[in-house]
């Protein structure tokens, strides 16, 4: 890197940082914490348990992104002044370490800029994630297994926890359906762009013959909800069966019918929870997570009208995704347009650049 490229890349990202400034706007979360501190500090607040989490969760949330602008517009205004002292005094072994730091600035400013793009009303939930396997049998089941592996993997890498609430394991391999909760920060804001189906090309193992197949999966991804969204399900809307759960769970599993499947007649939704003992339980697990398809379906279809598109069903959606594994290696997002070479680290979770790119890409859509 020459004085000419980092001048630019230091005009390049205060640009950014303006317009990062625009939609944080960091002056009114101070005003902001100012008014929770004053409602903290009177008695009557904390007589309202709920409504004190819900603040408390909002101060969390705002003292957080402060914070992370706070520290970017830092360490890039520092840098551009050490830049300026540096060439005035002809500092070089400065600017060769500004020189080499320009990459991590660069991420610092692109770090914020998808922190701006994760500020809808649910970014911040958790996120409930399911997939299931398309046509196919096996090898589409097995298909799913890898993709739920490459979500709890990315999960792992940030730290966030994962829980099981449903599995079912394919006849030969793979999975029939998978249902989890990811917990995290952001963990929907992130995820959401995961709806839609995933198409695998390769040689399949379990081909005797080495044929290349294609394997279709469908990832839904929902926002766990909060307590205060009130979405009414009567009990005529809904079929309930229960099942002997499958997979993990001791001698309990296949005695009795603890698992639970909830079928959502108007919309077709189902859901299933088994991770618990209790059918009880189950169910509760289940409600919540059909509260919150229901939730992310009524969201689409608002977002749908005002976007003037006429959508049928929301569900399976479009082939947002190729993973291609023979005859060369490419992952390929049909929304970003941006193509991967470094398929077995994406397949282990490292698919941040992936989603990173989807949501710059829709954001300048």
């Amino acid at each position: 890197m020459d004085h000419y490229e980092y001048s630019e890349l230091l005009k390049t990202l205060k640009n950014k940082m303006g317009n990062i400034t625009g939609v944080v706007q960091p002056d009114a979360i101070k005003k902001r914490l100012e008014e929770i501190e004053k409602l903290e500090n009177s008695q009557d607040f904390w007589n309202d348990a709920a409504k004190a989490a819900t603040v408390q969760k909002e101060k969390t949330q705002l003292e957080r992104k402060l914070q992370k602008y706070l520290s970017a517009a830092e360490t890039l205004n520092d840098a551009a002044e050490l830049y300026e002292m540096a060439k005035e005094e002809k500092d070089e072994e400065t600017i060769t370490t500004l020189f080499d730091e320009a990459e991590e600035l660069e991420e610092l400013v692109r770090a914020m800029e998808i922190e701006v793009l994760l500020s809808g009303p649910n970014d911040s939930n958790n996120a409930i994630l399911s997939i299931h396997p398309g046509a196919g049998g096996t090898e589409s089941q097995d298909w799913a297994s890898m993709l739920l592996r490459m979500y709890s993997r990315w999960a792992e890498r940030r730290g966030f926890a994962v829980e099981t609430l449903d599995y079912q394991s394919g006849d030969e391999a793979g999975i029939k359906d998978a249902s989890i909760i990811i917990k995290g920060e952001n963990a929907y804001g992130y995820l959401k762009v995961e709806n839609g189906i995933h198409r695998l090309v390769r040689i399949s193992p379990f081909d005797s013959n080495a044929k290349r197949h294609t394997s279709f999966c469908s990832v839904m991804v929902s926002p766990e909800i909060d307590d205060d969204i009130e979405i009414e399900i009567e009990d005529k809307d809904i079929r309930i069966d229960t099942y002997r759960a499958s997979g993990a769970g001791g001698q309990h599993v296949n005695k009795t019918e603890s698992a639970i499947r909830i079928t959502h007649i108007e919309t077709g939704i189902v859901v299933q929870c088994q991770n618990d003992r209790s059918q009880h339980k189950n169910k509760a697990t289940a409600m919540k997570m059909l509260k919150s398809r229901l939730y992310e379906l009524e969201l689409e279809k608002q977002k749908a009208l005002e976007d003037g598109i006429e959508k049928s069903e929301i569900g399976w959606g479009h082939q947002i995704r190729s993973y291609v594994m023979q005859p060369y290696q490419q992952i390929k997002d049909t929304r970003s347009n941006e193509a991967f070479s470094n398929v077995s680290a994406i397949l282990d979770g490292d698919i941040d650049k992936l989603i990173e790119g989807v949501l710059i890409a829709q954001q300048k859509g």
